[in-house]
């Protein structure tokens, strides 16, 4: 292991498909800058190179961090490729490949340690989001070809989850270290929880988000508790899908669609519902997990999600269900008993505190310098306080 300053004047690089300023950029992005802003505050030079997108710059210096930003969704793998090839983005130290389903192929053009960090293997979404030849073709790259690709590279997974399912690809277990996401303190300002039953969704409005699940359960609730609400923040190109589905569904008068919102109404949903319901098909970690903990709002997910089974604890901080007809069950069950409300939030928020940005950082740190020289991190809770 190198010693403590050995990130000191390294150069690393982030080849990611977004930005957190991209209009769809979400947890993974958040981590991404996280974890570049400790590399920074460790002395290293940071890029992160990703997609271009009207609401930022080409370039852009921030918080030590420089943004290179080209390429569209589909043809930033290439562009980040080339430029890592020609050398544009100057001297490189290390690359840290951000595979989120695809990989940006760094392996075959830079001699440089590569390290891939993975949120969650994408079986299911491919089907969902590409159906058809471009879901199959992309699903083989994951699952066959990017392991062999990077067989002598150094992982990230951000939980166990990510982790097992990636041993399944063929990924050996030891080449896999575990960096948990962290969780932000909230605001100072605390709000009192809402008067009426209200649900929140925070997420991208994307098709594997499954937010009609959360529709059809409060929904169905509406019998018993017919002042329920439904308030779904976040934005993305499934919106109108949704937005149509709503509608179809008759359920315009109690679904509020916030859009993308600033951090302190953010905060203020999570403190005023009384739970976050997770109806996503597939997460790394679920970021939103924690931060509706900060404020006792306990979480409904899925336990088929992968890293959901880790950011939260079954009946202590949260309720993971099998299927939608539990999903809808345990919301019912959430807003009709204060007192499990009450148990599962104070344990929501004991959850969130066990995880900081803090020791995230530090422990990718640690990988990336035992890269840097040729080690391998073997898996542990690398990222918790």
């Amino acid at each position: 292991m190198l010693d403590r300053g050995a990130l000191s004047g390294r150069h690393v690089v982030f080849l990611s498909w977004r930005d957190t300023r991209n209009p769809e950029g979400g947890g993974a992005e958040l981590y991404l800058e996280q974890i570049a802003a400790g590399l920074v505050a460790r002395g290293a030079r940071v890029t992160v190179f990703a997609a271009a997108h009207a609401a930022a710059p080409p370039v852009e210096d921030r918080d030590g961090i420089r943004f290179v930003r080209a390429g569209s969704k589909t043809t930033v793998y290439l562009a980040g490729m080339l430029r890592l090839l020609r050398g544009r983005f100057g001297p490189v130290d290390l690359v840290v490949d951000v595979q989120n389903g695809l990989p940006f192929f760094s392996r075959l053009v830079t001699r440089v340690p590569v390290v891939v960090l993975v949120h969650h293997v994408h079986r299911e979404q491919w089907p969902v989001v590409y159906p058809g030849l471009a879901g199959r073709v992309g699903w083989w790259i994951e699952r066959w070809l990017a392991p062999r690709l990077y067989r002598s590279c150094q992982y990230v997974a951000v939980s166990h989850a990510t982790r097992a399912e990636l041993a399944q690809l063929g990924v050996a277990p030891e080449r896999i270290a575990v960096v948990h996401n962290g969780t932000e303190p909230p605001p100072a300002a605390s709000v009192a929880k809402a008067p009426v039953p209200t649900v929140a969704v925070v997420g991208r409005l994307v098709p594997h988000k499954q937010v009609e699940h959360a529709v059809d359960a409060v929904l169905a609730l509406r019998a018993e508790f017919p002042d329920v609400v439904l308030r779904i923040v976040g934005d993305g190109w499934w919106e109108a899908n949704l937005r149509a589905y709503v509608t179809e569904r008759g359920a315009e008068a109690f679904v509020v669609f916030e859009g993308h919102v600033a951090e302190d109404r953010k905060h203020e949903i999570y403190g005023r519902a009384w739970v976050l319901a997770l109806p996503s098909l597939k997460e790394g970690w679920g970021l939103v997990i924690g931060e509706a903990g900060m404020h006792r709002t306990p979480t409904v997910a899925y336990r088929a999600a992968g890293g959901t089974q880790e950011s939260v604890q079954h009946d202590r901080s949260g309720i993971l269900v099998d299927d939608q007809q539990e999903f809808t069950a345990a919301l019912g069950r959430l807003l009709r008993d204060p007192e499990l409300r009450d148990r599962l939030g104070v344990g929501a928020e004991e959850r969130s505190r066990v995880f900081s940005w803090e020791h995230s950082q530090r422990a990718f740190a640690g990988v990336l310098e035992s890269a840097l020289v040729g080690e391998l991190v073997e898996s542990r809770d690398q990222g918790t306080a």
